[in-house]
């Protein structure tokens, strides 16, 4: 018999009331996540990427915040759990790696007197050990000398060294799910490799799941298992890595994979964009929400699509009109940029 999923999201909706108007920032989002599988989820920014993530960990409550739908881990529904509960599992059994190290980081202490406090919220043991396991931790996610650098503060760290120590936070408790939000981001390329390097193999070092938040499918082309593409708060692809490189079917995932640079382009060519700019949380479209920036969008795009397998392989989700032999003659064309949006 198959074990259950360690984590699953269920029909989840995050709404938040502003003076405006209600945003859906989430609108249905289902997906389960495998011990030890990496999930990328891969979207524009507003696209329901971090709150999702957000929600995951409870930090999306709040008075004017409504939520449907479940966020089950080990059996457990975390949307329905007291805080004074949720904030025990929160950071040991599931950790987040945030966006921006520098304003995550507390500026006022030492790198190391963070993760000791991290590690001494969760277990019950004494200063000294902790310190010694914050510096195990540093010397594990790559930073040089870690002995001294332990008393460091954020400032004196670079760019990819506070990614690390932020990683090594998340990690001080050995969580089952960890959580990362564009841990690449402001990094030059050759950091952002190693950051992705690192969460893969302390994956398997710690036994880990990993949630990899991106707006750039390249970051999860070489790690991630399967990977969900969001739009204005849904899914509208989801897919096997290879599967979705190789046979994606929604015309947003094309724009993506537009973006990132092929070596069979010319050199110096211009790069694949989508026109135009996601939707209003606030005031969605009618029909398929990317239908005003499709350039294959047709009559029947005015009726919602629903996500379901619309290809042979049955684990492989969108949420498109097209016929599937007109998309794989659309495809290619789409991701060099020979089709222009309408």
């Amino acid at each position: 018999m198959a074990s259950e999923p360690l984590l699953q999201v269920r029909g989840l909706k995050v709404r938040f009331a502003t003076e405006d108007g209600t945003v859906r920032a989430v609108d249905g989002v289902d997906f389960e996540l495998e011990r030890g599988q990496v999930l990328g989820i891969v979207g524009e920014s507003g696209s329901g990427k971090s709150v999702t993530a957000l929600t995951v960990l409870g930090l999306t409550r709040a008075t004017n915040t409504m939520f449907e739908g479940e966020v089950v881990y080990k059996g457990t529904n975390l949307l329905t759990m007291p805080e004074r509960q949720l904030r025990a599992i929160r950071g040991k059994e599931i950790a987040m790696i945030f966006q921006d190290p520098m304003t995550s980081l507390n500026p006022v202490y030492r790198v190391g007197k963070q993760i000791v406090e991290a590690i001494l919220t969760h277990e019950d043991i004494g200063k000294r050990i902790a310190r010694r396991r914050a510096v195990e931790l540093l010397k594990q996610v790559g930073i040089p000398n870690p002995e001294q650098r332990v008393d460091d503060f954020p400032h004196q760290f670079s760019g990819g060294m506070r990614q690390r120590a932020m990683i090594a936070m998340a990690l001080a408790n050995n969580p089952d799910v960890l959580i990362a939000d564009e841990p690449t981001t402001a990094l030059d390329v050759t950091i952002q490799a190693q950051i992705i390097e690192l969460i893969d193999r302390l994956k398997d070092d710690f036994n880990s799941s990993v949630i990899l938040i991106t707006h750039d499918l390249g970051v999860v082309a070489d790690v991630a298992d399967e990977i969900l593409v969001m739009y204005a708060g849904r899914v509208v692809e989801r897919a096997a890595k290879r599967s979705l490189f190789y046979d994606s079917q929604m015309p947003y995932t094309w724009g993506l994979l537009g973006s990132i640079p092929r070596l069979d382009q010319p050199k110096g060519g211009r790069l694949a964009s989508i026109k135009g700019a996601p939707p209003s949380l606030i005031n969605l479209p009618t029909g398929c929400k990317f239908r005003p920036r499709c350039p294959h969008a047709f009559e029947k795009c005015a009726e919602e699509p629903e996500l379901v397998n619309r290809v042979e392989e049955r684990s492989h989700l969108d949420r498109c009109w097209l016929p599937v032999d007109e998309k794989r003659t659309l495809r290619e064309a789409t991701i060099k940029g020979e089709v222009a949006a309408a």
